[in-house]
């Protein structure tokens, strides 16, 4: 897609660790004098998670600024569109937008959230992966509305379904092989059609539970993103922007408009995209940048609504060419009126959900959070938060299941903790997924083969008190096929309360059901025997508080490193 005689800008990877660079343009010469350009705002979040009420530690922070909260993330929209004077404003989303939520929001299905964002004006939305989180099914109620058919309309009133659209263009059906929901919407706007596909990874049946997966099947971003625009070229459209939930990081700057050291899934896909399509919004690492790759604007929010990205089109009226995009990502500040709507919302739910959520459950002595200390040069490791939970995951069933050993995966971890009086709804936030404990035989042998796999996926999982091992910095890491041939956990090194492990031996080991149906990349787990499943993880989180405060933050030296 091209205006006659313009010719895209293009960007290598060491173009993008040298700086970010968030315009896509056309040399004025290129443009030939014609009527005046159709500007079009786009405002776009991500990974928002149910984040009504403004999130607290680390997680409630931005370019060292308190930020994020509904009531000023609505306000943040409405002054953006004010701004924007005869812009045409369209909000956008890049999924997750519910799922892994506080408390306040997952108690009501996340009906909660959908009502939020839909006061507050968003219009398309793709599908994440934690949209799936309770199934197709539900995901399809959340859209269209109706009461929940287990636990009715718990507030009272009825749900009405979303005020915008959810997009999914690379998540099937498959006994029909049709999409799940509508593939992509078109917007006309001043004359000109702007085309939004919707899509989430891949990989979403790696990271979802089985259950929640059922009936899909997930194709690839960029192939999909492609045959979608043919057909919006096809129709006529040629403005063409991407929602998709897949991302990248910065690895060596935190600017949240830079693009430094770029890195990450999107960088492949974008760069495996038709020239038609003008600019992706992304999500699903919660991390903020603004780059162009292939002669696309990439950008992501980072998450929980602490950012919104402002995306300026300018559009040719009589082709429907992007002339130039651009985007500069915005804080949520807290330094601004909250919108009454959604004050009177969270009232209404808070009223709704009633004491259970402010009961003390424990006490802890110092923050525990979810910080991993650096392995192999990234922070993959332990941290403080991980362990607690993975000891409380060992206490539930170390009796009842004879278990020896817990461990926890980083992802199921959604919170920090502070110092002090831990109430019901601060642990419902750390553990929201209501996942149950499984107890389960692993041999010596399958226990080393599920620890050289955390190289294979790039996840550490958090060990609980009794285990102890040791990483080779030089040893090799396994593949996707053959995880166990790797050489990362020194042979000898792994203990199960001061005892070594041999490969001959049986060991009862606890994991969440999530865990032990083989996400995240775990296949290893799937091989253990003599399943037992036990209470919900945070249900154990709550009875370790209690039993055990204060609680302080344990020593992070279950996992050494040699070489």
């Amino acid at each position: 897609m091209s205006v006659p005689g313009m010719r895209r800008a293009a960007i290598g990877l060491t173009a993008l660790a040298a700086a970010a660079l968030s315009t896509v343009a056309v040399h004025p010469s290129q443009a030939e004098a014609g009527p005046k350009p159709v500007d079009v705002k786009l405002l776009a979040i991500n990974d928002f998670h149910g984040n009504l009420e403004p999130p607290t530690g680390s997680s409630g922070t931005i370019a060292g600024q308190p930020a994020g909260g509904v009531e000023y993330l609505a306000t943040q929209l409405a002054e953006l569109r004010k701004a924007a004077k005869k812009k045409h404003t369209i909000t956008v989303a890049a999924g997750d937008l519910i799922g892994a939520s506080p408390l306040l929001s997952a108690a009501f299905h996340d009906e909660p959230t959908i009502e939020a964002l839909s006061m507050a004006g968003l219009d398309f939305a793709s599908v994440g992966n934690h949209e799936f989180d309770e199934g197709a099914n539900e995901l399809l109620r959340i859209q269209k509305g109706g009461c929940h058919p287990v636990d009715g309309c718990a507030d009272g009133t009825p749900y009405r379904g979303a005020g915008f659209q959810y997009l999914s263009a690379n998540a099937f059906k498959t006994s029909t092989g049709q999409p799940l929901l509508p593939p992509y919407a078109v917007e006309k706007v001043d004359g000109v059609e702007i085309g939004f596909i919707g899509m989430t990874l891949e990989g979403t049946p790696q990271i979802v539970s089985q259950q929640g997966v059922a009936g899909l099947t997930f194709a690839d971003e960029a192939e999909t993103a492609n045959r979608y625009a043919r057909i919006l070229r096809a129709k006529g459209v040629q403005t063409i922007v991407v929602l998709l939930h897949e991302g990248g990081v910065q690895t060596t700057g935190t600017d949240i408009n830079g693009c430094a050291g770029f890195t990450g899934p999107v960088v492949d896909i974008a760069n495996r995209m038709d020239p038609s399509i003008d600019a992706i919004v992304s999500g699903h690492t919660h991390q903020a940048y603004n780059c162009e790759i292939n002669g696309k604007l990439v950008t992501s929010a980072s998450s929980f609504g602490r950012l919104v990205t402002d995306i300026d089109l300018k559009i040719d009226r009589r082709t429907g060419d992007v002339l130039t995009a651009t985007a500069n990502n915005v804080v949520v500040n807290r330094n601004v009126a909250k919108d009454p709507k959604q004050t009177a919302l969270i009232g209404r739910y808070r009223a709704a959900l009633g004491p259970v959520a402010t009961k003390v459950v424990g006490q802890t002595t110092g923050i525990l959070d979810r910080n991993q200390e650096t392995l192999f040069g990234t922070a993959r490791g332990e941290s403080a938060l991980g362990n607690v939970i993975a000891d409380a995951q060992l206490a539930a069933t170390d009796n009842e299941q004879n278990a020896v050993a817990a461990f926890m995966n980083p992802g199921g971890v959604r919170a920090d903790l502070d110092a002090g009086p831990v109430t019901y709804e601060e642990a419902f936030t750390v553990q929201p997924f209501a996942n149950n404990l499984v107890t389960l035989d692993l041999t010596g042998a399958q226990l080393y083969c599920v620890l050289e796999q955390q190289f294979v996926v790039g996840r550490t999982l958090y060990p609980s008190s009794t285990v102890r091992y040791t990483v080779d910095v030089n040893g090799t890491t396994g593949t996707t096929t053959a995880p166990c041939a790797g050489t990362r956990v020194v042979r000898g090194s792994l203990t199960l309360g001061g005892v070594a492990v041999t490969d001959g031996g049986t060991y009862r080991v606890t994991v969440n059901n999530f865990l032990s149906g083989g996400g995240d990349g775990f296949t290893a787990l799937t091989a253990g025997t003599n399943q037992v499943t036990g209470m919900i993880d945070l249900d154990a989180f709550v009875a370790y508080l209690t039993a055990s405060s204060p609680v302080s933050a344990p020593a992070l030296d279950r996992i050494t490193t040699t070489g």
